[in-house]
């Protein structure tokens, strides 16, 4: 399948769908800090309350700052509807709670962000919710996860922290065989670098306190959709339940997707310069980058991706001490675990975004303890690199005494 190129007015969109100017003719967007809005009249009110008619009724599912976000990101998505959430993980959980019921499946990839395998396994299996973890790669094992009673197929691509590729038009196709929906998380490519819809998603995931913010300001999350059922479902659910996104993180991220092209272009060209160095340094045995011709997904990241993105993961000689002396021994790099900044950071994600899940389940999702995760920033290469080969650089010389 043909993946279509990005719209050349993707750029414009970012800075400028979604605006809706108050008589005040502000420029930029303003914030709506406010809980609830005033009504014209008892039947003005009661007919908003009833949904007969469109207009703010109260900040929780309502507000004009997070609609504004809400259109842009579905414009950048290249989709008609989008529901803003308190942070990612409580957009999977409204999508959850929007579609499954006790008995329901959920095919999910063995490889999504551990909170998520925490939030299947842990949470949602107490209300009768079944999760089957496949290796994403391995169609063979979709086909047969995939039963009558799975609802929803659920894949994070390029995956976490190992950026394995999963082939979004087949797992479409799958899941539509099935009669269940596709869920995408595209936290790491961003609509910038992929387009789910164009292969076959239902729903795209975005937790916006990665790339869609841009600087580690705030935290939030999305659901995106063209369905407008599926729609009427999520925003009903999130009325409900409450994880509401607040006007201010809804302006920040406002404020981030105007950048958001530009930076994930120059997050992209880093990402190939530092990847290519890893693969040179002695110390280094494995690099996880779909950039490299070396990845066993690079070819399939051509294909349905704009863009190879900025996480890399690489494995360095010995074991957990090894890895740990190559974070400590940064100067500038962040350690911490978030991701999606401007400033590259660096984590160990067997002892802090996987540690919650079981040894087993790390092993399955082939996160080891000699694995580090870098999401490169928008420093200067040089100067990422010259940091990470204060540890590698010492671990290659500690081999040869």
């Amino acid at each position: 399948m043909t993946v279509p190129t990005v719209p050349r007015d993707l750029q414009t969109h970012a800075i400028r769908a979604g605006q809706q100017r108050t008589a005040e003719c502000e420029h930029s967007d303003p914030i709506f800090a406010t809980s609830s809005f005033i009504f014209n009249s008892a039947a003005d009110a009661a007919a908003k309350f009833a949904q007969k008619t469109p207009g703010n009724v109260y900040s929780r599912f309502t507000n004009p700052t997070v609609r504004a976000f809400e259109h842009r990101l579905a414009a950048l998505e290249g989709a008609a509807y989008c529901v803003a959430s308190a942070s990612g993980m409580s957009a999977i959980l409204c999508l959850a709670l929007a579609l499954l019921k006790v008995g329901d499946r959920v095919a999910v990839s063995t490889s999504v962000f551990g909170s998520t395998v925490s939030l299947f396994t842990k949470i949602l299996s107490r209300f009768g919710i079944i999760a089957d973890f496949v290796p994403l790669t391995d169609l063979a094992a979709w086909r047969k996860a995939i039963t009558p009673d799975t609802r929803l197929v659920f894949v994070e691509t390029p995956s976490n922290p190992l950026c394995d590729i999963g082939d979004l038009a087949a797992l479409a196709a799958l899941a539509h065989e099935a009669g269940a929906l596709f869920a995408v998380d595209n936290v790491y490519c961003t609509p910038v670098l992929q387009q789910p819809f164009a292969l076959g998603a239902d729903v795209v995931v975005h937790s916006a306190t990665k790339y869609l913010d841009g600087q580690g300001r705030c935290v939030g999350g999305a659901l995106v959709t063209d369905d407008k059922a599926l729609h009427e479902k999520l925003f009903n659910t999130l009325r409900t339940a409450g994880p509401a996104m607040s006007p201010f993180n809804a302006w920040v991220f406002l404020k981030g997707l105007e950048t958001l092209p530009l930076r994930m272009r120059a997050h992209c060209d880093h990402a190939a310069e530092v990847a290519h160095w890893l693969v040179d340094h002695p110390a280094v045995t494995k690099v996880h980058y779909p950039g490299l011709a070396s990845h066993p997904g690079h070819d399939l990241a051509a294909r349905q991706q704009s863009g190879f993105g900025a996480i890399i993961s690489f494995e360095v000689s010995g074991d957990k001490d090894s890895a740990w002396q190559v974070i400590d021994s940064t100067q500038m790099l962040s350690i911490t675990a978030n991701l999606g900044d401007v400033k590259t950071t660096i984590t160990h994600p067997a002892s802090t975004t996987h540690s919650r899940i079981s040894a087993d389940e790390r092993k399955a999702a082939g996160i080891g303890d000699e694995l580090i995760r870098v999401a490169v920033g928008l420093e200067p290469p040089a100067d990422i690199i010259a940091d990470l080969a204060r540890g590698l650089d010492h671990i290659e010389a500690r081999s040869k005494s």
